[in-house]
């Protein structure tokens, strides 16, 4: 069953409806979401601190904390090509945040992922019950979520997340150039 794109919970909702797990798969190279320009741009030229990205990120950090405080495991990977792109070091850089909102972060090489059925679009899978897709337009752009509870999108998901995650390489030891 997949939920048009107006039924969709919003992000609070859905990783504060969480009870055991939540993980996110994140498959690109670039996005250009509006909501992170400014703190981008600071970034990019030089001047960006952590604390910076904590202002940032405040609202992010303080739902994840809420949700891990509450035993649930909130995971993210990341595949990227390598040589990796400027948005994919900023990823990097924010990285340390995320790990101290309670999240772990790995990251995949994108040669390393070859054989791994993966699904077309980012994705939170909440509980191995329920995936949002989030999808981005070709120049990275927020478009429309979608929702589905469909077991066999589930076990797709299910197990591309857990075949990267396997694979991949946590934050502390993943470096870029």
């Amino acid at each position: 069953m997949t939920q048009r794109p107006q039924s969709v919970p919003s992000f609070a909702e859905l990783l504060s409806s969480a009870e055991r797990s939540a993980v996110h798969l994140e498959l690109r190279d670039s996005y250009a979401v509006a909501e992170e320009s400014e703190e981008r741009q600071l970034w990019e030229s030089g001047m960006w601190t952590l604390t910076d990205g904590r202002r940032a990120l405040a609202d992010w950090m303080t739902l994840v904390r809420s949700v891990t405080e509450r035993g649930v495991a909130v995971r993210r990977a990341r595949v990227v090509s390598e040589p990796v792109t400027s948005y994919v070091r900023y990823e990097h850089a924010l990285s340390p945040l995320n790990i101290e909102a309670g999240e772990l972060v790995r990251w995949l090489p994108r040669r390393q992922a070859l054989g791994i059925a993966l699904p077309a679009a980012d994705f939170w899978l909440i509980d191995g019950r329920l995936v949002r897709f989030n999808h981005f337009s070709g120049d990275g752009e927020a478009i429309e979520p979608e929702m589905s509870e469909d077991p066999a999108v589930v076990a797709l998901c299910s197990s591309a997340f857990e075949a990267v995650w396997d694979r991949a390489v946590p934050h502390e030891k993943y470096t870029v150039a």
